[in-house]
């Protein structure tokens, strides 16, 4: 595909921060290049440009806001929030949009990045060993080529192995056909024998930081024996494209994929190398402990350089380099106000942020999937529940202001808040903080109950808010692109990965009960109180381990991903995987756009088998020299 060829070769900047970490022997600088040649990666320089460009290319989809929305809206995680725009109602499913071939950036974002990546690594893989570059180098490439054919053959089914010189071969011609490849011929001759050979390759621990590593690529095998099982078992009869019978070419049933998944996943447990669960959930995503041992994989920032961030970190946009996927998830606080003061104001701090209000999450994402919430630490680690007063910030002097039952609060107390349980007291007459929030009595702050929140006004995602260092004691810089990095594989999920195929009768060491139980008991662990903003030094994880069921099922297993890693762009992945989607996603509710609305009502989606495929970009298929014909063949049926 000469689009496809066109961008795999061509980079606009070479120079980019590899990672940042605290020391800045850790970026690699290199020569601005434009064009990638075979003669360049037979160099020590090609490979490591190679690979910079390979860990910078994560940025493009990790962070990039319209890759939260494909992973996202249509869940029950996440709907069309009150600012939303054709690219998230197209893929909430519920009427006021049509997925389609030409909607928008979400639906092309694997596609547009995975290919350039693939024939990058490709280039490196037959043209580094000629000069006797180190095997690790090579492996680092082999991973990123298997890593981006599995988030290829998750979206959109079977896609080209060949780009247009050969079978995995780098590609530097002009050729515009292209052919399609089997789901099981992407799994079993692009995915599994380079996630191999990174595994054997790669070491323990990496060569810089954020570097992938014998676990990282262990993970990677392990979740794609995990999702090739499902696609062989094909529980609910869900269609493939291309057309394909559901055997294994080596002849193994899902039964076996799922042992496999199982084992390797064991085996980064038992050896975890440089890795590790952190002892509180909290300190998973307070911005305060980024690129810690329990992140194995991250698209990586720095707000020291705009340009090793990779985006204006004074005023940002939507462009696909830069990390705004949070802001789509935040709701509209700024809109709130006590007395004619903007209590609430915009800033670059992890509870705050942009608002820009286009995905909103649903009611039962947050009353259903977060139930235990006095015990179980992952909603208060995941969410916003309390907005507070920072007028002064702003420059306002006012020491107090008059809020909730004539009440006084100052700068740093909440203004309004989501209450964790129920309250039927909750009067919302008053219209608190401008932003319809209710008062109970002898509370100073407005309060909403979760069952009656709308897309306008909602708990925000604190996991992955905004973080910078140069405040100053201000607002800061909230209207740049976000300098945290983003996470794209945890060590944690070892342990669901093994459990799930445990739940498919995968059998070993570890029951799925014990693997859920470890997760649960850090679930269980405090040491502060975001919601309330205090410290809380609090170990629930007897209580945690003792409700688990007896009996793991998937849909446990589903519920536990949810907690874990709600709102990180997976859940399409996780109920596509496992055939649930239209299950858990078929209705929603959530009140409407009017930030006093709190009477929700229940929306209907419209998901059909095609939908477990995402279209192809539509751009893509028109720049293919064929027929008609063939390009309507080429598409995924139903668009």
């Amino acid at each position: 595909m000469r689009k496809m060829n066109r961008k795999s070769i061509s980079i606009a900047i070479l120079s980019i921060v590899l990672f940042t970490g605290s020391c800045t022997k850790d970026i690699i600088e290199e020569e601005p290049r434009g064009v990638f040649t075979p003669e360049f990666f037979s160099t020590e320089l090609g490979v490591q440009g190679g690979l910079t460009y390979l860990y910078q290319n994560l940025r493009n989809v990790y962070g990039f806001a319209y890759f939260l929305n494909l992973g996202e809206t249509g869940t029950d995680e996440y709907c069309a929030g009150q600012s939303a725009d054709n690219n998230f109602y197209d893929l909430d499913l519920a009427g006021e949009g049509n997925l389609n071939p030409d909607s928008g950036f979400s639906i092309g974002t694997p596609w547009g990045n995975a290919f350039p990546a693939i024939n990058t690594a490709s280039g490196i893989i037959e043209n580094a060993a000629a000069v006797g570059l180190d095997e690790s180098l090579i492996a680092e490439a082999k991973f990123f080529r298997a890593f981006n054919y599995f988030m290829l053959v998750q979206t959109y089914g079977g896609v080209p192995l060949d780009l247009g010189a050969g079978e995995l071969a780098f590609n530097t011609s002009v050729a515009r056909t292209s052919v399609r490849n089997t789901v099981p011929e992407v799994y079993t001759r692009g995915i599994f024998p380079d996630l191999i050979d990174a595994i054997s390759d790669l070491p323990e621990s990496p060569r810089l930081t954020g570097t992938v590593t014998k676990n990282v690529a262990r993970l990677m095998l392990a979740k794609a024996y995990l999702t090739y099982g499902w696609w062989l078992e094909n529980p609910n009869g869900i269609p493939t494209y291309p057309d394909a019978q559901r055997t294994d070419p080596d002849g193994n049933g899902p039964s076996y994929y799922f042992q496999q998944a199982y084992n390797v996943a064991v085996q980064g447990i038992n050896n975890p190398g440089p890795y590790s669960l952190l002892d509180y959930f909290y300190d998973v995503h307070v911005a305060t402990n980024d690129r810690h041992e329990e992140m194995m994989l991250y698209a990586d920032r720095t707000e020291e350089s705009q340009i090793y961030n990779g985006a204006d970190i004074g005023f940002s946009g939507t462009d696909n380099s830069a990390n705004t996927a949070v802001w789509m998830v935040t709701s509209n606080y700024t809109t709130i106000s006590v007395n004619g003061v903007a209590a609430v104001q915009r800033e670059a701090a992890q509870s705050y942020g942009r608002p820009w209000t286009r995905m909103a999450p649903t009611i039962g994402a947050l009353t259903e999937t977060f139930t235990n919430k006095d015990m179980d630490s992952r909603y208060d680690g995941t969410f916003v529940t309390s907005y507070r007063g920072n007028w002064d910030k702003g420059g306002d002097p006012s020491p107090s202001l008059t809020a909730a039952n004539g009440m006084e609060i100052e700068p740093g107390d909440a203004v309004v808040s989501f209450l964790d349980e129920y309250d039927p007291a909750v009067d919302y007459s008053v219209n608190g903080g401008n932003i319809g929030g209710g008062q109970i009595p002898g509370r100073s702050d407005y309060v909403i109950n979760l069952n009656e929140i709308n897309r306008r006004f909602y708990p925000g995602l604190w996991k992955l808010g905004t973080y910078r260092t140069d405040n100053e004691g201000g607002l800061g810089s909230p209207n740049g692109a976000i300098t945290r990095p983003f996470p794209i594989a945890k060590y944690s999920e070892f342990y669901l990965v093994a459990a799930e195929a445990a739940v498919k009768g995968a059998s070993g060491s570890f029951t799925a009960r014990n693997l859920v139980n470890v997760l649960r008991a850090r679930a269980g662990m405090w040491r502060f109180d975001n919601g309330e903003q205090q410290e809380r030094m609090e170990d629930n994880s007897a209580a945690m381990m003792s409700a688990t069921p007896a009996t793991i099922d998937i849909d446990y297993i589903l519920a536990e991903r949810s907690r874990e890693y709600f709102g990180e762009g997976m859940r399409w992945y996780d109920l596509v995987r496992t055939q649930k989607w239209t299950e858990y996603s078929s209705s929603y509710e959530i009140a409407g756009n009017d930030a006093t609305d709190h009477s929700p009502t229940t929306t209907n989606r419209t998901i059909e088998p095609f939908h477990y495929l995402r279209p192809i970009p539509q751009s893509q298929i028109d720049d293919l020299n064929m027929t008609e014909a063939e390009k309507d063949a080429y598409q995924n049926p139903g668009y």
